[in-house]
């Protein structure tokens, strides 16, 4: 996909916030659901909003602009209480550049946000062969970072989308 710069100096896996995890596991399910169908990984958010989650995805005609397609909406996703940015990348590991399915995210306020994925091996005409787990990549942007908590929006200033449910 990109060269996405994620920070990677970390020697244990910090601590996150459940939902975080949560939508970022979900984010990667989905991704890892989409490649062994054999469809190409369209840079897709997963947000959840009160009780729902939903997904866009953000194409784009390059990585930057999916990327910023997808930092736009969830910088005003007033009353969101996480995201996860899903896409097919790579990483560079002491044993090389690894293909990747990686989900980055974070929650309102944080400064920070956090990547994962599941590293995997791919060969021509075959399904993806992914890691049994996934891997904590590092600290990633939090597009989120200038939201208040879910809690603190009233229903007049969440997008009715998220309280409608339609997308």
């Amino acid at each position: 996909m990109s060269d996405r710069q994620v920070r990677s100096q970390v020697s244990e896996v910090p601590q996150m916030p459940e939902i975080l995890e949560r939508v970022l596991l979900y984010a990667l399910d989905e991704g890892k659901q989409r490649m062994n169908a054999g469809e190409e990984i369209v840079p897709f958010t997963t947000m959840v909003v009160r009780d729902n989650v939903f997904l866009e995805t953000h194409p784009g005609d390059s990585a930057q602009e999916c990327f910023n397609l997808a930092q736009h909406t969830v910088e005003g996703a007033r009353g969101a209480n996480a995201y996860a940015l899903c896409y097919d990348g790579y990483i560079e590991t002491d044993n090389g550049v690894k293909d990747a399915l990686i989900a980055e995210g974070g929650v309102p306020g944080a400064p920070e946000g956090y990547a994962i994925g599941f590293l995997y091996t791919q060969q021509e005409g075959m399904l993806p062969m992914f890691d049994t787990n996934p891997s904590y990549i590092g600290e990633a942007p939090n597009f989120m970072s200038k939201l208040r908590a879910a809690t603190d929006y009233s229903a007049a200033e969440i997008d009715g989308k998220y309280i409608d449910g339609v997308m």
